[in-house]
């Protein structure tokens, strides 16, 4: 088992990482839309994300001056209304508030638990202030402290986004840990000198052979083991 040493404060993603992000906008979707199949529902998630996706995309190249979440979400379910030809206006603000109600995997509470007994511990969300608090007290999760990009109005992976973390832990990058599903998003972190391990997650970016990343594993038990060696 992969030890990793000299960590100090352990930051966490949440979207993908600690949630199950596809699966709760997939329920909310078939909530709202309850005549839908399966293909339907998968369709219009499809929708959502690439929205969600493309809008980040172009505030990160500066096509478009930041706007968090919230907003984006809101664009998104109606962007999926539209396209279910989804009417009822109750119905579309509930949808929009998907991403607020997400599910945690089966490790994820107990495993960020463990380890803030022994590290400060961070979130660290692309999720706004209000969606990542009302997400963190639904899922059940429990942090030392939750930040949100929304603070330096930018999206992983942009530095300022990482470095926000590191500026509230206090200490060199070299001894905070990144831990997410996404490789693209340790990758992001890396590049300001952050430790990185990757926990692999059905939904999310797998590393590629280039990849250099601490620690790569199979759940949230194997990290609190390769933190916390007997």
């Amino acid at each position: 088992m992969t030890e990793i040493r000299d960590v100090e404060v352990v930051v966490f993603d949440v979207l993908g990482t600690l949630v199950d992000e596809p699966s709760g906008l997939r329920a909310a979707i078939r909530e709202a839309v309850p005549a839908s199949d399966d293909t339907s529902v998968d369709e219009l998630l499809t929708l959502w994300q690439q929205h969600v996706e493309l809008e980040q995309q172009r505030i990160a190249q500066g096509h478009r001056a930041y706007a968090n979440t919230e907003i984006i979400d809101g664009e998104a379910a109606q962007r999926v209304a539209v396209h279910a030809g989804l009417t009822d206006a109750a119905a579309v603000a509930r949808l929009a508030t998907a991403g607020q109600r997400l599910l945690p995997w089966s490790d994820s509470v107990a495993g960020v638990e463990r380890l803030a007994r022994r590290f400060p511990v961070l979130g660290l969300s692309n999720a706004s202030r209000t969606a990542l608090l009302h997400l963190n007290a639904h899922a059940g999760l429990r942090w030392h402290q939750a930040l949100s990009g929304e603070a330096v109005l930018a999206y992983k992976p942009a530095q300022e986004v990482y470095r926000l973390a590191v500026d509230t832990a206090g200490r060199p990058p070299e001894n905070v840990l990144m831990v997410a599903a996404h490789a693209w998003d340790l990758r992001g972190a890396q590049a300001l000198g952050m430790r990185t391990a990757h926990v692999r997650r059905p939904v999310g970016d797998p590393p590629k052979h280039s990849d250099a990343f601490d620690g790569q594993f199979n759940g949230l038990d194997e990290l609190v083991t390769a933190l916390t060696p007997r």
